[in-house]
């Protein structure tokens, strides 16, 4: 039994290593503001891929356990002019713009560290009960 268990962990340690790397990618956001009717792609980079981390097997009580994910180190604004606005809403948003990752632990404000987090091309216009 102890050599299927360790065979398991190697092989998932192994898998762990063939994932991609967390990268720069090319990605395609929807851009949204309340107001306007519709949602406007754009291309951009994200940040995206695996990070290794630990899962301690002796858990201490009140210990912090960190898990690392693929998050910004470097970033910038750009600013888009949604068209289709109303004469009253500003059409103006800023997306951010990844020039570089790396693993760390996630920063609740600034990113989405969910289990399953929405998709960059996710639109709340495309919801039927939404509009």
């Amino acid at each position: 039994l102890l050599t299927i268990l360790e065979n398991l962990t190697l092989i998932s340690v192994c898998l762990a290593f063939l994932r991609p790397p967390c990268q720069l990618i090319n990605q395609t956001v929807s851009l949204e503001k309340e107001g306007c009717s519709k949602c406007h792609p754009v291309k951009t980079t994200i940040c995206s891929g695996h990070c290794i981390t630990k899962d301690p097997i002796i858990k201490i009580p009140f210990s912090n356990v960190y898990q690392h994910v693929c998050s910004y180190r470097n970033l910038y604004y750009k600013t888009f002019e949604l068209p289709d606005c109303p004469s009253e809403v500003d059409p103006t948003v800023t997306y951010p713009v990844a020039l570089s990752c790396h693993c760390s632990r996630c920063a609740m404000d600034t990113s989405d560290c969910t289990f399953k987090s929405l998709q960059p091309n996710f639109c709340m216009n495309d919801i039927p009960f939404y509009k």
